[in-house]
């Protein structure tokens, strides 16, 4: 634990003292924190380790309280009066609201601006600023532009990785004329159907249009039905409208479940090569792949050499409704490396916090998620979760479904752009 006492977390702890609650846990056995996030079951357990040594030391208990319905019941509870002291954002776009609306407490009324600037890099930071002021503290990320693959089936078919997007139709095309079918797809996920293809043309646009064309996009200052939305989309359609490419074709895409369509790149046989996700999607993997030598990952390649290899992130963090000396100071302990470092030691977790050692990964695969978060020139956050609601969890999902399925483009982001809110 020795990045626990930094200078941020005794400044914690010393206006907690100022309040008559840092003198042991004696004393402080009535004092609490409620924290409400979507976080739940085995992921719940590992946050609540993360969180002993800030209750140990304080005696402050921390209420955690996980729910699959946070974007309903958060604004519920709010209007009501019974906000929870910190909730666990999972995208910015939420939390924005209850900042414009004057209900979250600036993280700079009781942190220093140098001290969180050494923390977290510009752009984590610019995506928790609201009218120039920070609500929040970055916690858990996703890296989502990950290519997965075999290295033993690219060994026993001499495969080699591509580095730019077209090596990559080259080696798709490589892999069809073996026989053998490139791409593993999975579009189906229940009421959220369709956002795994939002990643791929989110992924598409911020290296076909570059970030400036994106935060465009994501913010509607051009219109959805742009012409550079539909190339993106037509340039995920080279992929997934290709029959040859996709495991059971675009019906095979629609109709499997997200956490099934990796599965085809194992075994003896596979039934494919690459399979695009984000790193979350090992937790799918059957349970006798080795994650240290039975899968690997490499970021999915530029197009436009003008912008690089960008990455498109997605992540968690808090914010703060009750302005209590408890509150701040666990927030003030979540800036600090050690939660982090915590989580990252048991695994299925990434920060991006850029004081946390690669060595508090536990494998490989993680250590190298960790450096290309870390090496990335350009990031951008998830656009459809940036995006309102009927938009960016509504038509966007739905039409990339009605894409696949054969719909004309045209009409699809035309249907995407009138369902905008005014």
């Amino acid at each position: 634990m020795t990045h626990l006492k930094t200078g941020l977390w005794l400044s914690a702890l010393l206006v907690l003292s100022a309040c008559g609650g840092g003198d042991g846990a004696s004393e402080s056995a009535e004092q609490t924190v409620t924290v409400l996030g979507v976080i739940v079951g085995e992921q719940q357990e590992k946050l609540e380790a993360a969180l002993e040594p800030f209750e140990a030391e304080t005696g402050i208990d921390v209420i955690y309280e996980g729910t699959d319905s946070f974007a309903t019941l958060l604004p519920v509870r709010v209007e009501s009066g019974d906000a929870p002291d910190i909730a666990m954002f999972p995208q910015p776009g939420l939390m924005t609201s209850f900042a414009e609306a004057g209900q979250l407490v600036p993280v700079t009324e009781f942190m220093e601006e140098a001290t969180l600037a050494e923390a977290y890099p510009d752009t984590w930071l610019s995506l928790a600023t609201v009218d120039d002021s920070l609500y929040g503290i970055w916690y858990r990320a996703s890296i989502k532009s990950l290519v997965w693959y075999s290295p033993a089936a690219f060994e026993a078919r001499g495969l080699s990785l591509p580095t730019t997007w077209d090596e990559m139709e080259s080696l798709s095309d490589e892999i069809v004329a073996m026989g053998e079918t490139p791409w593993c797809v999975g579009l189906e996920s229940g009421d959220a159907t369709g956002w795994p293809g939002t990643d791929w043309v989110e992924d598409i646009m911020l290296r076909t249009a570059g970030p400036e064309v994106y935060d465009q996009w994501i913010t509607h200052e051009i219109p959805f039905n742009d012409g550079a939305v539909q190339t993106a989309f037509e340039q995920f359609g080279d992929i997934v409208l290709n029959e040859d490419y996709v495991v059971g074709g675009s019906i095979g895409a629609i109709s499997t479940p997200f956490g099934d369509a990796p599965q085809g790149l194992f075994g003896e046989q596979p039934t494919c090569y690459l399979h695009r996700q984000a790193n979350f999607i090992a937790s799918f993997f059957p349970e006798e792949v080795n994650l240290e030598e039975d899968v690997d990952i490499f970021l999915l390649p530029g197009i436009d050499p003008e912008y690089g290899t960008p990455v498109l992130v997605a992540g968690d963090m808090f914010g703060m409704f009750n302005n209590t000396p408890e509150a701040q100071a666990l927030m003030a302990y979540l800036a600090t490396p050690t939660p982090h470092e915590i989580w990252a030691g048991l695994g299925g977790f990434l920060s991006p916090h850029q004081q946390v050692s690669l060595e508090a990964y536990p494998d490989e695969l993680s250590k190298k998620q960790a450096e290309f978060l870390g090496n990335a020139e350009t990031i951008r956050f998830d656009g459809s979760d940036m995006m309102p609601g009927a938009v960016g969890t509504g038509t966007f999902w739905s039409g990339v479904v009605d894409y696949v399925a054969g719909e004309p483009v045209e009409e699809v982001l035309d249907t995407i752009e009138a369902s905008w809110p005014e």
